[in-house]
């Protein structure tokens, strides 16, 4: 493994006592939190935290709410949890300019702000010219420098193949030294080998092996069981 970027976190609850991000149960059972992997995914139930965990991760190390490099400096909304103001990071190293913050939600606003910022310079001025998931691929493959990666849903633009071309690139930067940080639904994403999964859920945040996650028995229970599960859902 390569030295991490960010080997953890800190959450001082006692700046959040009247906060909603303290009444959610994944989030408030952490005081610390350390990263082990150069890739860790955040998994478990819509609500459960992790991309408001993701978030405040993001704003801690620089980035826009929105998305983008360290660079982008907008708004289009503010709605951001007040984690941010309790949170602390552990930095081994520096952020690389090459690190990026994506989040689905946003990424037609980023998309729409990066051409601005870009001058059409590279890919990120055509991505309106692209589809949903073609734009959102090329951004990805886009970064090849060693860097940060927090990725919010990644999987949401991308077919099943697409998504087995960005577990590649993952493991190949994560590899060559990059960090990933990644809060995903996705069993084909969360099988990328040698990455910690942290699931979250009512008992707390913790390590999970991958064949323990939701997204992959819930998958599994309808490939192998599809006409049964039907049945009972139908």
């Amino acid at each position: 493994m390569n030295e991490l970027i960010i080997s953890g976190l800190r959450i001082d609850w006692d700046l959040l006592a009247d906060s909603y991000v303290s009444r959610i149960p994944a989030l408030r059972s952490v005081d610390e939190l350390e990263f082990s992997s150069n890739v860790t995914f955040f998994t478990g139930e819509n609500g459960s935290g992790k991309s408001t965990l993701l978030e405040a991760i993001a704003l801690a190390c620089g980035f826009s709410a929105e998305g983008g490099s360290r660079n982008f400096h907008f708004s289009t909304f503010d709605d951001t949890s007040d984690l941010i103001d309790a949170i602390t990071l552990y930095r081994k190293r520096s952020i690389p300019q090459s690190s990026f913050f994506l989040r689905a939600e946003s990424f037609f606003t980023m998309a729409t702000q990066a051409a601005d910022y870009d001058g059409g310079r590279s890919v990120l001025s055509s991505m309106h010219e692209m589809s949903h998931g073609e734009s959102f691929m090329e951004l990805l493959l886009s970064r090849t420098g060693t860097g940060l990666f927090l990725l919010d849903e990644p999987e949401s633009a991308l077919s099943a193949q697409r998504q087995l071309t960005l577990l590649a690139h993952m493991h190949e930067m994560a590899g060559a030294g990059s960090q990933f940080i990644v809060a995903t639904h996705s069993p084909i994403l969360l099988g990328l080998p040698g990455a910690s999964i942290l699931r979250f859920d009512d008992d707390g945040v913790h390590p999970c092996a991958y064949e323990d996650t939701d997204s992959y028995r819930v998958t599994e229970m309808f490939i192998n069981h599809r006409e049964l599960l039907l049945h009972h859902l139908l």
